[in-house]
């Protein structure tokens, strides 16, 4: 995908709000613990670094689930599988 810096650095934002809400509400982080999370998982790559925002290709509630439950947690925790209305809702928003 080809974006602008703007672009890029709002889908990054966003990213790391939906991650470190997920990680406050479904893993009992706090919320300067969830913003740490989120920071890490979300880096800011550079223009030009290969496979920059590779991360997006799935959402901030799939990898916030993974952190939180591990591989296969769709089939351990099937409610889990896809995200709440209001996830879907915050994503919206951003």
């Amino acid at each position: 995908m080809t974006w602008t810096e703007a672009e890029y650095h709002a889908c990054l934002a966003g990213e790391r709000q939906l991650y470190a809400w997920v990680l406050h509400r479904y893993g009992d982080r706090t919320p300067e613990e969830a913003q740490t999370a989120a920071l890490g998982r979300y880096p800011y790559e550079p223009a030009g670094a290969p496979l920059r925002g590779l991360i997006f290709h799935d959402e901030a509630w799939h990898w916030a689930m993974l952190t939180l439950h591990g591989e296969c947690y769709w089939i351990r925790h099937p409610e889990l599988a896809g995200p709440p209305p209001e996830y879907r809702e915050l994503a919206r928003e951003l």
